[in-house]
């Protein structure tokens, strides 16, 4: 078989605060191949962005560490690599599009300069160059008369803009994988459609593997082919997207789902998860929703953790009672 482009295994990620030690990433194992899009789902706090800061070697090394775990990219390990090669790797062979374009830009630095930027440093391209290339990729990205543009300023473009502003940055040098975090966060209905088809076409031109990081479900069903849900750093469920929709095996996952608003059914006021996520400084024994899980029973509040159990085709759920929730549906 054809070893996965991204493979994390095992991953924890864990801050050091003057309250104590906040876990905030516990076991996260997935593969990413090419071309593949993998959704990432979970509630506030659940440890998706983590992760991805984790791959693309952006903690604050003075209050972040991986105490264990692995990350390798086409069979490199990332975990421990130094920060000059990790340098090399971002941008031009893993790029993260992160959720507030509006503070990840520069803001006294012209749009167009802030993209030329990644032909000039990466690919070592001259001042003319890049701007051309810069030109080219904003119109690809779908930035109305680039050219012009060119010398605009973050402020100067709506959030859908400064979003593709963001994206054409990232896809520059066409990266073997892409992280998108939030992308679609604060836009309106119709800008999120189209961010999400431009994502769909940019991976399809170039065979990028996508890692998507949301709460919106809706997005997760049309773009992503796998779904990993977490819930206070932990895996609770993984698999095609098909099938966890039609039959989630987690009471997290159908707690998630069954919030959904449905146009087949009159359900009156949404159900919702009760309770809050935990205190990462202090989770419960045993699952950490036991606390919120309408079905938890005493095996449920002590240790160990439930594993991972596979209870259909690349169909996994950490819980107890995973297969019987599988089976009948709740």
């Amino acid at each position: 078989m054809t070893p996965p482009l991204l493979r994390v295994d095992d991953l924890h990620v864990q801050f050091s605060t003057r309250d104590g030690i906040v876990r905030a990433v516990n076991g996260m194992t997935f593969d990413l191949n090419e071309g593949e899009t993998i959704a990432i789902l979970g509630e506030s706090g659940s440890g998706k962005s983590v992760t991805a800061q984790a791959i693309m070697g952006i903690l604050d090394p003075e209050v972040a560490s991986i105490p264990s775990g692995s990350i390798t990219f086409r069979g490199e390990e990332l975990v421990g690599l130094p920060e000059r090669k990790h340098r090399k790797l971002r941008g031009t062979d893993i790029a993260m599009i992160f959720q507030d374009a509006l503070s990840a830009l520069n803001p006294v630095i012209c749009v167009g300069d802030q993209v030329a930027e990644m032909f000039r440093v990466h690919a070592g391209a001259s001042r003319k160059s890049a701007k051309q290339q810069a030109i080219e990729v904003m119109g690809h990205v779908g930035i109305p008369a680039a050219a012009q543009r060119y010398g605009d300023y973050p402020h100067q473009f709506s959030g859908g803009m400064r979003q593709r502003i963001m994206i054409a940055m990232m896809i520059a040098l066409k990266p073997a994988v892409l992280i998108a975090d939030e992308p679609t966060t604060a836009l309106d209905v119709t800008v999120q459609a189209q961010i999400m088809e431009l994502l769909k076409e940019l991976q399809r031109e170039t065979g990028t593997g996508l890692i998507l990081i949301t709460h919106d479900l809706g997005v997760v069903a049309s773009v992503a082919e796998r779904i990993v849900v977490m819930y206070s750093g932990r895996v609770m469920e993984q698999g095609d997207v098909d099938a966890m929709y039609a039959r989630p095996a987690n009471p997290y996952t159908i707690g998630l789902l069954d919030s959904i608003p449905r146009l087949d059914a009159r359900i009156g006021r949404l159900p919702a998860i009760p309770g809050l996520p935990p205190n990462l400084l202090n989770t419960p024994s045993g699952c950490p929703f036991h606390v919120r899980c309408t079905r938890a029973e005493d095996t449920c509040r002590v240790d160990p953790v439930p594993p991972l159990v596979e209870v259909g085709p690349a169909h996994k759920s950490a819980c107890w009672f995973a297969e019987e929730v599988y089976a009948h549906g709740k």
